[in-house]
Parts: structure tokens; C-alpha cells; sequence
């Protein structure tokens, strides 16, 4: 049983326990290791926390020596966002690639097998999967982390993923309720807007989250995005109206309410984070998710004091705060039997008695994924090819830390591949210049999104019509090239899926 130290009130108790914070470093800080004795009951981790495997159990087994309930968080949605293998690539496919293989029992194994590992480094609750309908092929930051743009394939494999990541004893957590697919601006940096009317948004938007609700979810996240047919005032994170009256009410949940980052500036821009984390519990919310780039003591004890204060000056109902701290002691129980379940045993035991699984399922799914486009037959290349990098800027949610493309594979099939990257108005001149004599690949990302990068294919396929194209991104701009791969995705075993198309053939 955890110990709170001696002298925390209850108030500041629960005030502490709705903060999920994250903390630069790959051990624990002291700080937080403090909060933890003080009622603290969940961390987020990110990127910078993560090193390897055996560090990262090592990393929470730090944590539950303080609090032994603690409710470790990560955003690993596999595919482009990874935080576990972030200075590699994923080992498994995004939404995307999944959403276009279509085969529901494969997408709850893969979510089955990224829980496994998960779990494993005693991590007990993810941040995905995401259910994000993209219907809009602009979407700057949800794009190959959507299932796809049809409501009804969405809805399938959110409720799939869900359950085949909680199989594991990791909490799945759906987001960015009510939905972020039909948006044109990036949260982080700005307020999206959704301008559909309720028919539009209950069809679509809705659909998947419903499905993962009867599937069990056991948290769902709110977006950062206005829906004036909802709430004209609020975005979703500080809106009554869609958290409680819709969310709860109307759809039925009754698990934990996790708010997107508060730090983000659709939020922190206009209303501050202590200010906007006041407005989100009073909304409905349960769990401020803090931490992608505030991550200190000074920030913990800001919102704590915000809270707090808001209770005394009766802004904010106490028994409101009451309740959502009971829901993040709740969901640290469902977590508690799953986790302790294998506790002590060796790795082979551990996942014996979750499943076997298939480790290399996350390749298979890359593999099933590719869509090949060519107007003939496609001779694999043999000498090592020059591979030209389009690099658009990556999203946040992304990062720009994790590796991306086919040359690192292709190297190892082809040894002596060289790469560049290219971007802007002068990008094909310089690929074509970069790569002599050798074949072309030229790697892009959501092509129908950036017009240099549709203007610097023109150049390299009117100069070298034997190039081949390979879209990482959504597959939306008409394919070219000797072969067009589409992977629907740029985790790393996207690229070795491509990357073993190059260079051995299509599979027969």
C-alpha cells in the first residue's frame, strides 16, 4: 500500500494525483520522487527519458520503489510516433499502414505485441490509440497516425487496438476526443477549428470513439480544437458541454478523462496552462497531461497551487476534483493485478503468461501494407542506389529525433546506398546533382501536402524517368515513377519493407 507523507491534506492530495507530468532525464529526479510521497500518481514519459529497453524498467521500477501505484504514461502510438524506440524507428507500422492492410485481428496482435513490450518495462498506461478520422488530407498532425479516412474502418481498428493493447495490462487511452481529423492547423501551435455540424460529426468524428468505448477503453483523451456546433466559446479540453454532457452522458463513459498537452498553444496561448488545467477538471477532465516541454518541479507546484486555489475560492467544486482524483486511483487498480501478475518472473515466463505473441509481427504488417504502383515490370536493382531524402518538417507529435526513409535499410541490402536530404524550391536540381550517374530513390512524405516537394519529383523524373518513388506519408498524390511504393507510414520497418522491394523484387 503507498504511503502519503505525513502532513499532505487531502485537497492538495487530489490536486497533486489529476497532474501527469513528465521530467527531463533517464533517471528520476529528486523532485518528482518527492511528489510521488506526496500524492503524485502519475509521470508521462517521453523521448529524452528513454535510452533502452532495460533502462526503462529500470527507469519504473525507480518510480514504484517511491509509489508502487503509480501510473507510468508514454505516447507510444508505434509507427511515425515512437517514444520507445525513438533514436531507432518503430518496430511496428502506424494506424495508417494497418488501416490499409484491414485486417482487424492483425492490428489487435500488433497492438497486443507493442503492449507486451510495454509492459514489460513497466509502463501501464499509453497515450493511443489514436482515433482521429482523417477526413481531411491537409491535416498538418494527424495524417498516418489515423486508421484512415472512412469512419467505419476507423471505428474497427480502434476498438482492435484497444483491446489488444489492454490484453497486455496497458490502459489503452483513445484520442483526440471529439475528434482532430478534419482539421488544417497543427495544435501545438495554434487553435484548429472544426466547422461541421452535429449530423456531420456524430456520423463520422464519433463513430470510432464509440466503438472504442464498447470495447473497453480505459481512457480517452480530449483534443485542443474548437467544434462550434458543440461549443463556440471552449475547445474540447475546457468544454463542460462535450466532456461531460456529451462524452459522459450522452456516450456513456465512466473511465478517466486525460487532457491533451497543456503546454500545447491552443491552450497555453490563450488561457495559460494553470489557468487552462482549472477549466479542464472543472469541464470534466481527470488527468492533466503536462510535460512535452514543461517538465519540473515549479511547474508541478503551479498547477497544484492552482487547483488548490481554485477549490478555496469555489471556482472549482471540490468534490469535482474528488472524483477525478478517485478515477486516477481507480484506473492505477485496474492496472495493479496486471502488472504484479508476472512480477519476479524471468522475461520468458513474463511472456509466456501474457501471450506468446509474435515478435516480428510489426514487419509482417509493413510488409501486408505496401501498395506497389508501376508501369512495368520492376527490375530490382543491384548496384547501391543514391536515395534523395524530400524532407518536409516533421510535426511535433513526430518529432524530428527519430530516423525516417529507406536508406539506412537499403543500405544493409545494398551495402555502399548513399543519401542526402532536400528541401525547398532548389530541392530536385540539387538531388539530381547529389546523385551523378547512380539510380534514384526519392523518398517523400504526404507529397499532396508540399508543393515543392511535387515540383522537385517533376525535375528528377523528367531528367531519370527510371527513378523510384517511395511515399512514407498518406498516399494521396497520383503515384509515378519506374515503381511507386506506398508504405503508409515511415516507421523503420516501413523502410525495410520498401527497402527489400528495391532491392530483391515484389514479394511473389
Amino acid at each position: 500500500m503507498t504511503t502519503i507523507a505525513s502532513g499532505t491534506d487531502t485537497l492538495t492530495r487530489d490536486a497533486l494525483t489529476v497532474l501527469q507530468p513528465g521530467f527531463p532525464g533517464t533517471t528520476a529526479p529528486d523532485w518528482l520522487l518527492r511528489r510521488l510521497g506526496e500524492g503524485l500518481a502519475s509521470v508521462g514519459l517521453f523521448g529524452r527519458n528513454i535510452a533502452s529497453p532495460e533502462q526503462l524498467a529500470s527507469l519504473t521500477a525507480q518510480l514504484r520503489a517511491e509509489r508502487d501505484d503509480v501510473l507510468v504514461a508514454i505516447d507510444e502510438e508505434g509507427g511515425d510516433v515512437t517514444r520507445l524506440e525513438v533514436r531507432t524507428g518503430s518496430s511496428f507500422p502506424g494506424n495508417h499502414a494497418l488501416g490499409a492492410v484491414d485486417d482487424v485481428s492483425l492490428t489487435l496482435e500488433v497492438a497486443a505485441e507493442l503492449g507486451r513490450r510495454l509492459a514489460e518495462c513497466g509502463v501501464n498506461l499509453n497515450w493511443a490509440p489514436s482515433a482521429d478520422v482523417n477526413s481531411n488530407p491537409a491535416n498538418p498532425v494527424i495524417g498516418v497516425r489515423s486508421f484512415g479516412a472512412d469512419p467505419g474502418l476507423v471505428a474497427r481498428h480502434t476498438a482492435a487496438y484497444v483491446t489488444g493493447l489492454q490484453s497486455a495490462g496497458v490502459a489503452a487511452c483513445t484520442k483526440h476526443f471529439p475528434g482532430h481529423g478534419d482539421t488544417a492547423v497543427d495544435s501545438h501551435h495554434a487553435l484548429p477549428r472544426i466547422d461541421a455540424d452535429p449530423a456531420v460529426l456524430t456520423e463520422r468524428e464519433l463513430t470510432p470513439f464509440r466503438a472504442a468505448i464498447a470495447a473497453g477503453t480505459r481512457a480517452v483523451m480530449s483534443a485542443h480544437i474548437l467544434v462550434p456546433a458543440l461549443d463556440p466559446a471552449r475547445p474540447a479540453t475546457l468544454s463542460p458541454h462535450i466532456l461531460t454532457t456529451l462524452l459522459r452522458e450522452e456516450l456513456g463513459y465512466d473511465g478517466l478523462i486525460v487532457t491533451d498537452g497543456m503546454e500545447m498553444q491552443a491552450v497555453a496561448a490563450t488561457y495559460g496552462i494553470e489557468r487552462g488545467s482549472v477549466l479542464a477538471v472543472a469541464a470534466g477532465a481527470d488527468a492533466i497531461c503536462v510535460g512535452g516541454g514543461l517538465a519540473d518541479d515549479e511547474t508541478v507546484r503551479r498547477l497544484r497551487d492552482a487547483l488548490v486555489t481554485a477549490v478555496r475560492t469555489g471556482e472549482l467544486p471540490e468534490q469535482r476534483l474528488a472524483d477525478a482524483a478517485e478515477r486516477v486511483r481507480a484506473l492505477a487498480r485496474w492496472t495493479a493485478p496486471r502488472r504484479t501478475a508476472t512480477a519476479g518472473a524471468d522475461e520468458g515466463t513474463a511472456r509466456a503468461a501474457r501471450g506468446a505473441g509474435r515478435p516480428d509481427v510489426g514487419l509482417i504488417a509493413a510488409r501486408r501494407a505496401l501498395r506497389l504502383t508501376g508501369d512495368e515490370v520492376f527490375t530490382p536493382l543491384t548496384e547501391p542506389p543514391y536515395v534523395a531524402a524530400l524532407t518536409p518538417v516533421a510535426n511535433i507529435a513526430v518529432g524530428d529525433e527519430t530516423p525516417w526513409g529507406v536508406a539506412a535499410e537499403l543500405g544493409r541490402l545494398l551495402p555502399g546506398t548513399d543519401t542526402g536530404s532536400f528541401a525547398g524550391a532548389d530541392a530536385g536540381h540539387a538531388a539530381l546533382i547529389a546523385a551523378g550517374e547512380r539510380r534514384i530513390v526519392a523518398v517523400v512524405r504526404d507529397e499532396h501536402r508540399h508543393p515543392w516537394m511535387t515540383a522537385a519529383l517533376d525535375i528528377l523524373l523528367a531528367a531519370r524517368p527510371d527513378t523510384v518513388v517511395v511515399e512514407m506519408g498518406v498516399p494521396q498524390a497520383p503515384p509515378r515513377g519506374a515503381l511507386h511504393i506506398a508504405t503508409h507510414g515511415a516507421a523503420r520497418v516501413c523502410g525495410r519493407a520498401a527497402a527489400e522491394v528495391i532491392a530483391a523484387g515484389p514479394p511473389a
